[in-house]
């Protein structure tokens, strides 16, 4: 435990380190300062567990960076992925392996705090944070931060970490810059055992209609997660391609038990990653996957980095050595993550133009599926496989220059593809995203869609089935 300055010249309390938010990031930031013996104080304002929009999925680089003993609560293990365009040209690719495994949000998160409390952190729920101040009167010294709650109390941490989602008010007193903004709309949708089997260690993955659109489908014992993700403005179109996805699906019959929005904001290239005794990580900092928006891997390992570099802001005695530890933390995080984001983001430009191309590499191109599957394993990630392949090199480079020529989009998609969504830290969610009325539209066919018997093939590792038009 940290012994020194542990209270300010009045008497009062000041933790060595606080977080602020108790999703992945934020407890994977708790854990980490908590383990290296700092007094962790972890602030959440919803009471645990709560329900977050995701769909859940469990990626290599996710599981390595849990901490040690940690169980993952897996409602699935997925060994095959169907892959469509729209609706059509269905294939599904399996692997003998475990690619990936599907948790639900709330029991996972919950776990993660819980393993922050047993290292040592101090968890306080309800409790909602108006804004952080590095100066003036509430500040005693110059190695102090004010963390002011809601209703005006006011508690000093000798080092802040925001981990308080995408529409963070600690990044805004960070500075946080945005250059994309997405909407997610999510069912969860229960079904009966003999729909649950068909979807039993089975994903589907559709490139949707609108540019830098998809949707999935991932199964979790007797609930479907049933999500699409484009850009935010498209919400109307959004809103459509979700209803017109469940029918396909043969789901429409079914009443969802959630039905949420959420909005996914992604870092600008120069965004601040610090200010002072302050750090953001998770989505609160703008990271996550650009083109695939995954970002439970990038809250766990921002977090944790966050943690460990907060806990030397912590112990940094000026404005000179404060200033060295958030650059250290922000060169880490560049040099890791930000290398997988930008490759993210050019394939996200790739795809918005050409995603029917996408579809035919991962469902005809072994090279792509072997990506694919190791990526999902953590064997190897988006940035190390462009640094160390070749192939992935010259792949990605005649990608780019069809992205920026003039190709005609697949499925139908405008040409204009994603706005500039600016700096909008504190945009809001399309009104009415993500409606219960979504799934309840048609029939309910329970052959239709893509749980056709002629997917549950041979279990080849590289092998794919299905037939040309779902």
């Amino acid at each position: 435990m940290s012994s020194e300055n542990s209270s300010a010249d009045d008497g009062q309390q000041v933790w060595d380190v606080v977080v602020v938010g108790a999703g992945p990031a934020g407890a994977s930031a708790a854990y980490a300062a908590a383990v290296a013996g700092r007094r962790v104080l972890l602030l959440e304002k919803a009471e645990l567990p709560r329900y977050k929009t995701c769909g859940g999925g469990i990626i290599g680089p996710s599981r390595d960076a849990l901490p040690p003993g940690f169980e993952l609560p897996l409602r699935d293990r997925v060994h095959a992925v169907t892959f469509s365009s729209n609706g059509r040209f269905s294939r599904t690719r399996r692997s003998r392996q475990m690619l990936f495994g599907l948790i639900n949000r709330p029991e996972f998160d919950q776990q993660l705090v819980e393993h922050a409390q047993k290292a040592g952190a101090e968890l306080r729920t309800g409790v909602t944070v108006s804004r952080v101040e590095q100066h003036g009167s509430a500040v005693p010294d110059r190695r102090s931060v004010a963390v002011v709650l809601q209703g005006g109390e006011t508690l000093l941490a000798r080092a802040v970490v925001g981990a308080d989602g995408s529409a963070s008010r600690i990044g805004a007193h960070v500075g946080v810059k945005l250059g994309q903004v997405d909407l997610g709309l999510e069912l969860e949708i229960p079904v009966p055992d003999t729909v649950a089997e068909d979807w039993k260690g089975r994903v589907l993955i559709d490139w949707g209609p609108i540019p830098g659109s998809y949707g999935w489908v991932f199964p979790k014992g007797d609930t479907l997660t049933v999500g699409v993700i484009s850009a935010r403005g498209e919400g109307a179109a959004t809103k459509r391609y979700l209803e017109d996805f469940v029918a396909r699906l043969g789901l429409a019959g079914f009443e969802p038990s959630i039905s949420s929005g959420h909005l996914t904001r992604c870092r600008a290239d120069d965004s601040p990653l610090s200010r002072g005794r302050v750090l953001v990580c998770g989505d609160a900092a703008g990271l996550l996957e650009p083109w695939t928006r995954e970002g439970i891997s990038f809250a766990l390992r921002s977090g944790r980095l966050a943690g460990e570099w907060a806990v030397r802001i912590a112990e940094a005695h000026d404005a000179v050595d404060t200033r060295r530890q958030a650059l250290n933390y922000a060169f880490a995080i560049k040099a890791g993550l930000g290398v997988e984001m930008a490759v993210g983001k050019r394939m996200l430009t790739a795809f918005e133009r050409r995603p029917g191309l996408f579809h035919a590499a991962l469902t005809g191109f072994r090279p792509a599926w072997k990506a694919f599957r190791d990526i999902t394993r953590g064997a190897t990630s988006l940035g190390e496989l462009v640094r160390t392949h070749p192939m992935a090199q010259r792949a990605l480079t005649m990608l780019d220059r069809w992205a920026v020529g003039n190709a005609t989009p697949e499925n139908g998609a405008a040409e204009s593809g994603r706005g500039d969504n600016g700096t909008a830290a504190n945009g809001t969610a399309v009104s009415g995203a993500g409606e219960r009325d979504a799934g309840e539209r048609g029939a309910a066919d329970r052959g239709a869609g893509e749980r056709g018997a002629g997917e549950r093939g041979s279990g080849e590792e590289n092998g794919a089935t299905g037939s040309g038009t779902a």
